[in-house]
């Protein structure tokens, strides 16, 4: 006889590989998250305010130095390019990320940006800096925010990159992710890793997620969204569009621009697999980097195809822990309901896509 967990409302919600939500091949590093690479950090700042503000902005810092003066290689790849993406075609010009990478809401993406100039114009050896290309990426979180009132401010921003830190990451309905909503369901932030073993590298990559769209939710191949009667075209109507996804890709592999724009490409396959079809208004985005800033042996294109399985693997978990992790949320009047996961788990028991 199976017993099916009952989970309280409010407790703390677990991950999805803590219910047996087991994805792929490849073995997670040992926190499962974006922070098992080496030196990188994540930061939240989660804005709550009376019954109409539920919004914030999440950092991930690729090392905690100065990335003006010590910059990353990175990458930027466009699924779909209904959004707003700050500084992308700087990044895509010239390999390099240059300041931390920022979440938030659409209409805060400049003031968030500005909170990210005035950072970095703080910083020590930054004094006769006269041009910074910050790096911030959203979705739209109105439906539960009062996103018109704009309410992240410089200090909010400052907030969470001087509070990153490594470590398991904070998931759920947090910074970037407290309003967001993920297949009807309560979405947020959500974080994973891959491994890969001596023999192919001993490489990690790391994936940070704000999961913000739609589609008919799949869960290691189940149709979960479908058997809980809440999916895309259910009505055969097309339903008022909601997006978007940001994916945030890190890795410790030495990699350049040009194949990071290859790994963070292999992020939307990640995203494809949970039952996202890219709806025309969904804004999905994967910025990638790589922690080495200087290597004589940069990998070569053959050795990307196990890094290619590891940022689909750790996508396609992220997003998974997204949801698992978010709790039930009220704002403007409305309330979005998490992912119920008893339910969730009889779905995948009888699809025998749980271990």
């Amino acid at each position: 006889m199976v017993l099916t967990p009952v989970f309280a409302q409010n407790a703390p919600r677990p991950r999805a590989r803590d219910l047996g939500v087991i994805v792929g091949v490849l073995t997670p590093g040992p926190l499962d998250a974006i922070t098992d690479i080496k030196g990188v950090a994540v930061g939240h700042t989660t804005v709550i305010r009376g019954s109409d503000v539920r919004t914030g902005v999440t950092a991930v810092l690729p090392h905690a130095g100065n990335l003006f003066r010590d910059k990353v290689p990175g990458a930027v790849f466009v699924g779909n390019g209904f959004g707003k993406l700050m500084g992308s075609t700087q990044v895509n010009e010239l390999g390099e990320i240059e300041t931390p990478i920022l979440l938030t809401s659409t209409l805060a993406v400049p003031r968030t940006a500005d909170g990210v100039i005035d950072y970095m114009l703080s910083l020590p050896g930054n004094e006769d800096v006269r041009s910074i290309n910050p790096v911030v990426g959203e979705t739209n979180d109105g439906t539960l925010n009062d996103i018109r009132g704009r309410h992240i401010t410089s200090a909010d921003v400052t907030n969470a990159i001087r509070n990153a830190k490594a470590g398991p990451v904070e998931e759920g309905a947090v910074g970037a992710g407290t309003g967001t909503i993920a297949f009807g369901f309560k979405g947020g932030i959500g974080t994973s890793s891959r491994k890969l073993p001596a023999t192919l590298g001993g490489h990690t990559v790391g994936v940070l997620v704000q999961t913000n769209f739609g589609g008919i939710l799949t869960i290691n191949g189940a149709p979960v969204g479908k058997e809980l009667g809440q999916y895309y075209l259910k009505d055969q109507v097309e339903p008022a569009e909601r997006g978007s996804c940001m994916i945030v890709v890190a890795t410790d592999a030495p990699l350049d621009s040009r194949n990071l724009n290859r790994l963070a490409a292999r992020a939307m396959l990640g995203l494809g697999r949970t039952g996202s079809a890219a709806s025309n208004g969904s804004g999905d985005y994967a910025i990638a980097f790589s922690t080495v800033r200087q290597s004589a042996s940069l990998l070569s294109n053959d050795a990307m195809s196990p890094l290619f399985e590891a940022v689909i693997e750790a996508t396609e978990e992220a997003i998974y822990n997204s949801l698992f992790r978010a709790q039930t949320t009220t704002g403007r009047g409305r309330t979005i309901e998490a992912l119920p996961l008893d339910k969730t788990l009889e779905i995948l028991r009888r699809y025998r896509a749980i271990r």
